[in-house]
């Protein structure tokens, strides 16, 4: 058997393993709605509500640290703005789900209680058709889709890149943040949304609501796995890379990277919305919160601590820092900062190529 032969072997077997460890670590995370649903509670491998939700959460963000990664790994532009897109998910299936509050039994009105309470007399026009779940999941892909689209066309447009499009993001998701802050604005202020009761007809506490929440993010989560890593294999991916080495060769190479760069900015953005429209039935709340600055900035972190332009180091990224996260927050709440700032210089100082960066070379990544 030849050398050369025997490294590309070699090589082809890194993928190949990845892909089955991915692969059982999704069929094994498939396995707790199982066990919390059909296993009773004093069973010994019964999986409690809270644990169920919190690595739900934790797949949640898992998505966001990818699509992040897809914009800022492959792409080359880091965004401090991706927990707009989240948080608008979010807010897009909590119209949803606080209208089903309305339909309650108990509560038979046409409008929100939060609406109630502040003397609202109508819905919103923007709010119309909310009650239905087709109409709500096509607003979660299409608002922050078209706002994507549009800042994407502007920033692109005008080659903005660098740390200037990194704080026009930041401003972007500040500013829409304080929008809905405002109580006049229809979003509940900054109480937000919650108190869920149902979802398509069924109790959203029951434990078969729950496990098929939990499946649907697991699925989700392979699903972006698979398709962002044909993506990133293509030419389509090829060029992305391009545009994060070298934009200006390959503009003297005949290519626009104006039409590329949109692309996977708006499947980005959607891919977020998605994870935030999980998101909320799960956790049970969606408030202006989620779109601080702050919580874009640590889903940086997430992807730099787990490895850039890896796809599954941001995974693991976001399963490491939300994991340490509930754990501080419980042990030690005023120290948890701290660690997040000391986790972030840890990885830029020690880890340039991320945790995923232990267990191969840089010349590994796609």
């Amino acid at each position: 058997m030849s050398q050369p032969y025997t490294l590309r072997l070699a090589a082809a077997a890194g993928p190949r393993a990845a892909t089955f460890a991915t692969a059982l670590v999704l069929g094994l995370l498939l396995l707790l709605p199982l066990a919390h649903w059909a296993l009773p509670a004093g069973h010994a491998l019964h999986v409690s509500a809270y644990t169920l939700t919190l690595v739900g959460k934790i797949l949640c963000y898992a998505v966001v640290a990818l699509a992040m990664d897809l914009v800022w790994g492959y792409t080359g532009l880091l965004s401090l703005g991706h927990g707009l897109f989240f948080a608008l998910g979010g807010y897009g299936m909590g119209m949803y789900l606080m209208r089903q509050i309305g339909r309650d039994g108990n509560y038979q009105s046409e409008l929100p209680d939060f609406m109630v309470f502040l003397d609202w007399h109508s819905l919103p026009w923007f709010w119309q058709g909310t009650e239905h779940f087709a109409w709500a999941m096509l607003l979660v892909v299409l608002v922050p889709g078209l706002l994507a689209l549009v800042f994407g066309w502007l920033a692109f447009r005008s080659r903005i890149k660098g740390v200037y499009f990194s704080i026009m993001t930041q401003a972007l998701t500040f500013a829409a943040m304080l929008l809905f802050f405002r109580n006049e604005t229809g979003f509940g202020g900054n109480n937000g949304f919650t108190d869920f009761k149902r979802i398509l007809g069924y109790g959203i506490a029951e434990p078969a609501t729950r496990a098929l929440l939990f499946t649907a993010t697991v699925l989700l989560l392979g699903a972006a796995l698979w398709g962002g890593q044909r993506l990133v294999r293509s030419k389509f991916g090829r060029i992305l890379t391009a545009i994060r080495d070298a934009e200006s060769r390959l503009m003297f190479c005949g290519y626009n990277p104006l039409y590329y760069k949109l692309t996977i900015w708006v499947v980005s953005a959607v891919l977020c919305a998605l994870a935030g429209a999980l998101y909320v039935p799960q956790v049970g709340i969606i408030n202006p919160g989620e779109m601080s600055p702050a919580n874009s900035i640590e889903i940086a972190i997430w992807v730099a601590l787990g490895g850039r332009g890896t796809l599954i180091g941001p995974v693991l990224g976001a399963g490491l820092v939300n994991g340490a996260k509930s754990w501080f927050t419980v042990a030690f709440p005023e120290y948890w900062l701290f660690f997040l700032g000391f986790l972030f210089i840890a990885a830029t100082l020690a880890l340039p190529n991320g945790v995923l960066g232990l267990f191969g070379k840089k010349g590994d990544r796609a």
